[in-house]
């Protein structure tokens, strides 16, 4: 059994309201749900923040939220914004994305490396004094679109309240999938779990059920503490349909389960 809870990115739902993706959430029985700050909880939005988080208190659900603060881009000021904002919504856990959005990691220079990880240990520092962590987007075109990358950053941040998310690149083979949470697994919080091919079209998770059971299975032991979850992120068609049944396939993953 996978310490991995079910989870859910409301980013799969963006023109869902919160109330109707809190009811998908309950009804196929996940532990959590990371909110969007593109879209349903947008940052500086304490009303909206607060009315989610009653939501999410009654159903019994945790909460993070997924803003898209991008250090160095952004500075200090736009990320108290974000994590005023995931107070509010009782997130535990505030990710952010690491250099400018669209850019590949192979592209900075050692000056704007370390300007991003200086930027990240200052909102990490900030995010400790009130009992949020933060963590990275693991994405292509940012500073952690690759292994290596990932691995200098975190290093260079060097914050006990900094983790990276893990998620595989589209299509990514499993062997390298393994390679790299072997490489990673210590740093990692929660992990994004979908089913896409290196075109980007969507499957079934089922259709992918081996390959994440290998590797949250393989992921290796983590300075996290806390609760870890597995979020679902994007669905086939955007279907609550196949949302349902990528979450049962979640569940079973996560419980040790065969189909």
């Amino acid at each position: 059994m996978s310490d991995f809870e079910p989870a859910l990115c409301t980013v799969t739902f963006r023109k869902m309201p919160a109330d109707a993706i809190v009811r998908l959430a309950v009804n196929a029985r996940l532990a959590a749900i990371e909110w969007a700050g593109d879209t349903h909880v947008p940052p500086g939005d304490g009303p909206t923040a607060r009315h989610v988080a009653r939501l999410c208190e009654r159903a019994g659900l945790a909460t993070s939220y997924g803003s898209y603060v991008t250090p160095p881009t952004d500075d200090l000021s736009a990320f108290m914004r974000a994590l005023d904002t995931a107070i509010a919504l009782g997130a535990s856990n505030i990710r952010i994305w690491p250099g400018t959005r669209q850019r590949d990691s192979e592209d900075y220079n050692a000056d704007e490396r370390r300007a991003a990880a200086d930027a990240i240990r200052d909102m990490g520092a900030e995010a400790v004094r009130h009992g949020v962590t933060v963590s990275l987007e693991y994405h292509p075109q940012s500073l952690t679109d690759d292994t290596q990358s990932a691995r200098r950053l975190i290093e260079a941040i060097a914050h006990d309240n900094v983790y990276l998310y893990w998620q595989p690149r589209p299509g990514l083979e499993l062997d390298e999938a393994l390679a790299e949470v072997g490489e990673l697994g210590e740093h990692v919080s929660h992990v994004h779990v979908f089913a896409w091919d290196a075109d980007r079209n969507r499957f079934p998770l089922k259709s992918a059920s081996e390959y994440w059971r290998t590797v949250l299975s393989a992921m290796p032991a983590s300075r996290w503490s806390g609760r870890r979850f597995a979020m679902l992120e994007f669905v086939a068609n955007d279907d609550p349909a196949a949302f349902f049944e990528d979450a049962a396939t979640l569940r079973q993953i996560l419980n040790g389960e065969n189909r």
